[in-house]
């Protein structure tokens, strides 16, 4: 088993630096396809397991991992991604770390309250969600971040069950309004 100290000692300088809102250089269909491809499944539990018994091997792979997604999605190695129910489009890099939509800042072109001359993630998120027939899933809850889980695999913690509980369907019988024009973006 790989140490968490070891992990957070050695985490990516990606999430040292400040967030800054980040648009995906991977299409939703593409990333949606990639997805279905890596789905947890036996033998990727086998994989996940595998890796973590041999620290190099995680080393490795974690490394590969970080920039690969920093460079496609903006990646922040948190190691509890929410990609997949955000249209790709990661929370992470919004400036306020917002996991659960926008901020009541957004600007009416759809840009972000700290850098207007960025479009917000949310914003985003909502756009890529809809093209790719995933609307719904933003309305799961995003649980907070596990601190202690950053700079590890996001993979590994999918694959190995980690990550079970990290978004929720709103409590039964209330609505979250996920519509563009709750946020004050308007439809561009």
């Amino acid at each position: 088993m790989v140490d968490v100290g070891t992990r957070v000692a050695n985490q990516p300088l990606a999430s040292q630096r400040p967030p800054v809102p980040f648009a995906p250089r991977i299409s939703v269909r593409a990333a949606y396809a990639c997805h279905r491809l890596v789905q947890r499944n036996r033998f990727w539990q086998a994989v996940a397991k595998a890796m973590e018994s041999v620290a190099p091997l995680y080393r490795g792979f974690t490394g590969a991992e970080e920039r690969t997604k920093r460079r496609l999605f903006g990646c922040r190695m948190c190691g509890q991604c929410a990609l997949p129910v955000t249209g790709y489009a990661c929370p992470m890099t919004c400036p306020k770390q917002l996991r659960n939509g926008p901020c009541g800042g957004v600007q009416p072109d759809g840009g972000c309250e700290v850098y207007p001359d960025q479009r917000c993630v949310w914003v985003m998120a909502y756009e890529r969600a809809e093209q790719g027939g995933h609307i719904d899933d933003l309305s799961l809850l995003q649980r907070p971040l596990d601190q202690r889980r950053f700079g590890e695999s996001s993979w590994v913690n999918f694959w190995r069950g980690r990550d079970e509980m990290l978004a929720a369907r709103p409590v039964a019988g209330e609505r979250v309004d996920i519509r563009l024009e709750s946020v004050g973006a308007g439809r561009p």
